[in-house]
């Protein structure tokens, strides 16, 4: 995984916005790309680093994006490296100690991508979790936005409304069955190697 300024450079990170416009109808091409660090992952052989994908995610977002916009190019898709991209990101919004959210509007795809990843991610918690448990503290675990959890959770049927306030409801048989129906999580990624500080503007 690289990580490249679009200040420093430019004719790359316009690059991989062009390329990303050939395959995604609702991309919104920038040509300014200096306010965005893109992150390029690679399959790596003896000839070289060779770019299988890359997602982008503005410098400073007020809105709480952790990625503006997401690309697996077709040979490598079906192999986990768009799910692998998503986990990454979130795991940089934990690293800056931020919830995160995806830009909107999200495609058909990438919202079956995130919410896939939100209910594998939400899921193994609540499996694993002894005792009530807010939606603010899974936020805080995750670093995904509390909306984005509320939103998945009811459409897993997850959640109820009691005395004014939501309430999750956990039950071990109908956790499994969502588990099963989410499938698998792709690669995982190795935190013990992720050395990485938030990005500062350098004066």
């Amino acid at each position: 995984m690289f990580e490249v300024d679009g200040k420093k450079n430019k004719v790359y990170g316009q690059n991989l916005c062009y390329l990303a416009k050939l395959f995604l109808d609702h991309k919104t091409l920038y040509y300014d790309v200096d306010l965005f660090l893109f992150y390029v992952l690679c399959e790596c052989d003896d000839r070289g680093c060779h770019m299988v994908g890359y997602f982008s995610k503005e410098k400073h977002s007020e809105e709480s994006y952790n990625l503006a916009c997401i690309l697996t190019l077709p040979p490598y898709q079906r192999k986990g490296y768009g799910k692998f991209l998503i986990a990454f990101s979130y795991e940089l919004s934990k690293k800056e100690g931020k919830v995160g959210t995806p830009e909107r509007p999200l495609s058909d795809l990438g919202l079956l991508s995130y919410r896939g990843y939100w209910t594998r991610v939400l899921l193994d918690i609540l499996k694993k979790h002894k005792g009530n448990i807010s939606i603010k503290e899974l936020s805080d675990m995750t670093a995904i936005k509390a909306e984005d959890i509320l939103t998945t959770l009811q459409s897993l049927e997850l959640i109820q409304y009691r005395k004014g306030q939501h309430v999750i409801c956990a039950d071990p048989k109908v956790l499994d069955r969502h588990l099963k129906a989410a499938g698998r999580g792709g690669l995982e990624v190795d935190v013990s190697k992720l050395i990485w500080t938030p990005y500062k503007e350098q004066s």
